[in-house]
């Protein structure tokens, strides 16, 4: 029985026929337009992210599975801030600005696939992309929210 996976990052609810995913499809005698469609259906919710997507075929069977993996923390915390880019000058220049609920939420989307052993030190991770992005937390800076975070004065937040 052969397996055969295809790996790509598409746009999440914008994957098409074309390259990278119809080209490596086309051979292994699958339904494209279905695989596709369905993996339109399951990224949705990162529309305009790019999301890391492997679709494993049965080669005889023609079955599939897709699994969908989780855009980058940036893509996530600029879809929170609603803003398409971060700040090119990081430090100096804020474009951006996400709660501490929008944190949270990234932070548990992350938790499963990072290595860290909490949510708060995971939080801490995403607090430190917001500061390459030029995006505040809560109105203060990516420092001063890390510095409130390891006090604890959030930890209701990480329970």
């Amino acid at each position: 029985m052969g397996e055969q996976k295809v790996s790509a990052l598409v746009t999440g609810g914008g994957a098409s026929a074309g390259p990278p995913l119809g080209p490596a499809l086309g051979p292994l005698g699958v339904n494209i337009m279905e695989v596709i469609k369905a993996i339109n259906d399951k990224t949705t919710d990162f529309e305009g992210m790019k999301v890391p997507v492997t679709v494993i075929v049965d080669t005889d069977t023609k079955k599939y599975e897709i699994e969908i993996g989780i855009p980058s923390a940036a893509a996530l915390i600029l879809k929170e801030a609603g803003i398409q880019k971060g700040s090119g000058a990081s430090g100096s220049e804020w474009v951006g600005d996400v709660t501490m609920d929008s944190i949270v939420k990234v932070a548990n989307t992350k938790l499963d696939k990072s290595y860290a052993s909490s949510l708060k030190s995971v939080a801490k991770t995403i607090i430190g992309t917001c500061l390459a992005l030029g995006i505040k937390v809560e109105g203060k800076t990516p420092k001063e929210i890390t510095a409130e975070v390891t006090e604890g004065k959030w930890d209701a937040k990480f329970q």
